[in-house]
């Protein structure tokens, strides 16, 4: 955990990933949160490190989560984190 503090009044969370030598480390956000973890502590992936805020100040009517993912100043696809699925297909009722 790199960071765990309010932003825009908002609850954000930061885990750094290794990254392999000369690399660049890739950052993933999570915000509205709060920490279940300190900043420092070495997390491994599946490990609960926060719970949505309630209440918090934004657009969704009840709790969201909003991620994303960085390397360096660049924002990347979180999405590219998740596994590989086939393409999802609608199928007939019944």
């Amino acid at each position: 955990m790199s960071f765990a503090g309010a932003v825009g009044g908002r609850g954000v969370l930061v885990v750094t990933l290794d990254a392999p030598a000369g690399a660049a480390p890739r950052r993933i956000t999570y915000e509205p949160v709060r920490a279940r973890v300190a900043v420092g502590t070495a997390v491994a992936a599946g490990e609960v490190v926060g719970v949505t805020e309630a209440g918090a100040a934004s657009h969704c009517a009840g709790r969201c989560l909003h991620w994303g993912l960085l390397r360096g100043d660049a924002y990347l696809d979180p999405l590219s984190l998740l596994p590989r699925r086939p393409p999802s297909r609608l199928l007939p009722p019944g």
